[in-house]
């Protein structure tokens, strides 16, 4: 089986020793994805700007193993404010209201950025259908 691991260039990938996205045979997994671009966190103070940003940077990572977004099997949501979940699940919804991953919300301490309001996982089971 092929495992194939690819990075972002992000900024901790490299000081943490991780990748962006891997794809060992049919299954895709992501790091963490969250509202960072270029390095800054972006939509500080939105969480459903900021989840919509880190599901399009876990997508984008899917696509480049061959995942698109009907693939996406299981999604973690890791949000820092419980009176974020609602806004964060409708973001969600949005992307994935037809494809209906499992799906986890979590609320947590805190993230590695003080702005980062929530941080994402997706998973994928890809086909040759």
């Amino acid at each position: 089986m092929t495992v194939t691991r690819l990075g972002s260039g992000g900024p901790w990938e490299q000081r943490y020793g991780y990748s962006r996205v891997v794809r060992a045979g049919d299954r895709a997994w992501t790091a963490g994805c969250t509202a960072t671009v270029d390095g800054r966190v972006v939509h500080v103070g939105d969480p459903a700007a900021q989840t919509a940003q880190a599901l399009r940077i876990g997508l984008a990572a899917l696509a480049e193993v061959g995942a698109g977004p009907g693939d996406v099997v299981r999604t973690r949501m890791y949000v820092t404010d419980r009176l974020h979940a609602d806004e964060v699940g409708r973001a969600h919804n949005v992307v994935f209201g037809a494809v209906r991953p499992a799906a986890t919300l979590v609320v947590v301490a805190g993230l590695l950025d003080p702005e980062h309001l929530v941080e994402v996982e997706l998973e994928a089971y890809v086909t040759d259908d």
